[in-house]
């Protein structure tokens, strides 16, 4: 029999995870005219605040009274929907990404009515909460409508700001306007009109979300100027200070004794440690900023601009903010790798400064040993050769008393001739009895050392 393979059951759920379309059912709550807030938050700690984002928008559907019945939570994504007697409907939208999370609320007013106008969301009793979840990236005020687009004069009234910016976008019949100036509440407005030929649900929620996309992205890499801003000075100190280290050491570190060289590491190495803090510190900040720059022009392209009369397009804004900025960010990155390396580079020579130096003394030293041993050895053999003359003078004059004995009860005719004569044979004895006693005390010395040797390797 086939056995089912052991992960499949894992794999499964990971493709209905990938294929799952939970805002599907959404679009059908959606209508024109509508008026859409938003809000992102950028999250200084994701891993923990992401989970807490989802926690706050359930106690935004409670605080609401949207029930179960009306509304969807995922673990990165929820919506919940709520209608009263008098036709209006509210749809509260939340989402949570890699670094920030978003709400997009929603007010559409009763079928037939006029028409709705920037500000707060006219829905009855609506409140948002505050939040402390992270810093607030961008804040938008969204009024879609199928009319058609409003005079010049009209929007000037509408939109803060000096300059208008205007165009369609995905097709000839929407059009969106705005002059990305806040207003008094902080918002930047926009005025969308959808056209009835296409005031369709998915259309409406497509064109928000493009340009949410665009804003949110856009914020978030301008979010970081002025850490960048900061961070060039810091890299140009940084590098002002290398090169004249670096110029010193390169003219003195020829002659520069241990203390000099020690001085020069331990600077080095501070300023190689702050570099690396800072180093970290911008790349966790600023890794972020190409893919973010690829999606805003990615989208950009995707919206089909066509320029719309009296107006500035809407790309000129963007790309006119965000030209250079990723790029930028790459370059100050690369500069400081660049100044990491060369202090790593100067440390590793004066390190081979060092170690030549010691090199030297060591070899110094061996020479002044060699020396030594030497002159221990001619000490030696001087010391053993007059040891051998002692030891014969020693044993010439005790035979000398021998041999007078001899003579003076008559066994030896001449005591003075056989003393002369035991001189060579007390030499030979003294040097033999030196040898003897050289050799026995050597191999005495090897028998101790091999049995502590053979002791470990028994055991």
């Amino acid at each position: 029999m086939n056995q089912p393979p052991v992960g499949r059951p894992a794999t499964d759920v990971l493709l209905r995870k990938l294929h799952e379309q939970p805002q599907i059912p959404l679009i059908d709550w959606l209508r024109a005219p509508a008026h859409v807030h938003y809000k992102a938050f950028r999250m200084s700690d994701p891993p923990t605040q992401r989970p807490q984002s989802r926690s706050e928008f359930q106690s935004l559907l409670e605080a609401l009274k949207i029930g179960a019945e009306t509304a969807v939570l995922r673990d990165t994504f929820g919506y919940g929907v709520k209608e009263v007697e008098s036709g209006d409907r509210l749809i509260v939208i939340w989402q949570a990404h890699t670094e920030y999370y978003n709400y997009q609320l929603w007010h559409l007013p009763p079928p037939g009515t006029s028409g709705v106008a920037f500000g707060p969301l006219a829905f009855p009793g609506y409140r948002f909460p505050g939040t402390a979840l992270g810093v607030e990236v961008c804040r938008l005020d969204i009024v879609l409508t199928p009319d058609m687009p409003p005079s010049p004069e009209r929007v000037r009234s509408l939109l803060p700001g000096r300059v208008l910016y205007g165009s369609h976008i995905l097709d000839e019949h929407t059009s969106v306007l705005t002059s990305f100036t806040p207003d008094e509440q902080g918002r930047e407005r926009y005025w969308v009109t959808v056209g009835s030929p296409r005031s369709n649900p998915s259309h409406l929620k497509e064109v928000v979300d493009v340009l949410v996309r665009i804003e949110t992205y856009y914020h978030l890499l301008l979010m970081q100027k002025p850490l960048f801003s900061a961070a060039v000075d810091q890299v140009y100190k940084f590098e002002q200070v290398h090169l004249q280290q670096r110029e010193i050491i390169t003219n003195h570190i020829g002659h520069a004794d241990s203390q000099t060289l020690q001085r020069w590491l331990n600077s080095l190495t501070q300023d190689l440690l702050k570099t690396n803090r800072m180093a970290g510190k911008l790349h966790f900040e600023l890794s972020a900023a190409v893919p973010y720059d690829k999606i805003v022009h990615s989208t950009l392209a995707s919206l089909g601009e066509k320029p719309l009369e009296a107006y500035r397009p809407i790309s000129d804004y963007v790309l006119k903010g965000i030209t250079g900025v990723a790029e930028g960010y790459q370059q100050l990155l690369k500069r400081i790798d660049t100044l990491r390396n060369g202090f790593e580079g100067i440390i590793g020579i004066i390190r081979t400064r060092v170690d030549l130096i010691v090199e030297a003394q060591n070899l110094t030293l061996l020479q002044s040993v060699d020396k030594t041993t030497k002159s221990q050895v001619l000490l030696q053999h001087t010391v053993e050769g007059l040891s051998v003359i002692v030891i014969a003078y020693y044993l010439a004059g005790l035979m000398g008393y021998v041999f007078k004995g001899f003579s003076e009860m008559g066994w030896l005719a001449n005591a003075n001739l056989a003393s002369a004569i035991f001189v060579p044979i007390a030499l030979g004895l003294a040097f033999a009895v030196t040898t003897f006693s050289r050799k026995y005390l050597h191999k005495k010395l090897a028998d101790e050392q091999v049995k502590p040797v053979n002791g470990k390797s028994d055991q």
